[in-house]
């Protein structure tokens, strides 16, 4: 028997996918398997819409990157071909950009820039591929919270690739930005997951966002849903790293109402960013 909400979210496309990793070349392409499986950047909206995904969100990363950057210059250029692909894409795609703690002028700048240019999102943020720690940073460094609190005050929202071992400095980064929303990326597995909804629990500007590791486990959605409440989750799915199917399908399936499913799936990522 067909669901009929199952139907009208696939068919109708009414999915914003918070989380992904657009690219324009090889070079950006975030896929484990590239040596077998690459889509030309063309094919991307067609590909997530065929998983029902109407809008995909996120920043553009340099795959072949690890390590500390030596200037902005690397920083400012995926942060371009974001915005090439926002060109491209119109409203299909919501560009995300980076920020680094180490170069606070260039940041603030940065936003200032992507201000003006009318982008909602910075991140997600990746410490692991531009070498914060190598540099000295991390998320409770206080350039950070300068930088974030500009972001803050024109209303942007940041989202924050999940750094365990990073745990006290992640909360000191929410408490100290009480006016950003805070989009934590990964529940991860079940003891991370946990910290994710104590944090949630104390700061009300946080969200998470449920893409990467973590979903596969059989009613974490419900968890989450009875503990925090469905309007501070996010429907992402690290596209093209993981499958958008899977995810889509997987919050369809969770035992929650409709109107559950509809915050995670489109309506709260709308409110944050529109």
């Amino acid at each position: 028997m067909k669901n009929s909400f199952e139907d009208s979210v696939v068919s109708g496309k009414k999915v914003i996918d918070f989380h992904t990793h657009p690219y324009t070349c090889r070079d950006e392409y975030m896929g484990m398997y590239s040596e077998h499986f690459y889509l030309d950047p063309e094919q991307m909206p067609e590909d997530l819409g065929n998983a029902g995904i109407s809008v995909f969100c996120g920043s553009v990363i340099d795959s072949v990157r690890r390590g500390p950057v030596e200037s902005f210059d690397a920083i400012r250029k995926v942060n371009d071909s974001a915005l090439k692909l926002w060109k491209k894409f119109g409203g299909a795609y919501v560009p995300g950009f980076h920020v680094h703690p180490a170069f606070l002028r260039e940041s603030l700048e940065e936003v200032e820039r992507m201000h003006k240019a009318g982008v909602k999102l910075v991140g997600e943020l990746v410490p692991y591929i531009h070498g914060w720690d190598r540099s000295g940073y991390d998320y409770g460094s206080r350039e950070l919270t300068e930088i974030l609190s500009l972001a803050g005050e024109y209303g942007m929202v940041v989202s924050y690739h999940t750094m365990p071992e990073w745990a006290p400095q992640m909360e000191k980064m929410v408490r100290s930005c009480p006016g950003v929303t805070l989009v934590a990326a990964h529940p991860g597995q079940k003891a991370d997951y946990l910290l994710h909804v104590e944090r949630m629990k104390k700061y009300t500007n946080l969200y998470l966002d449920i893409s990467g590791t973590g979903l596969f486990r059989y009613g974490l959605l419900a968890s989450a849903v009875k503990t925090v409440g469905s309007e501070r989750i996010l429907f992402g799915t690290d596209y093209p790293i993981c499958n958008p199917r899977m995810y889509v399908q997987a919050v369809l399936g969770e035992h929650i109402s409709q109107e559950e499913k509809e915050n995670i799936l489109f309506k709260n990522a709308k409110r944050v960013l529109y």
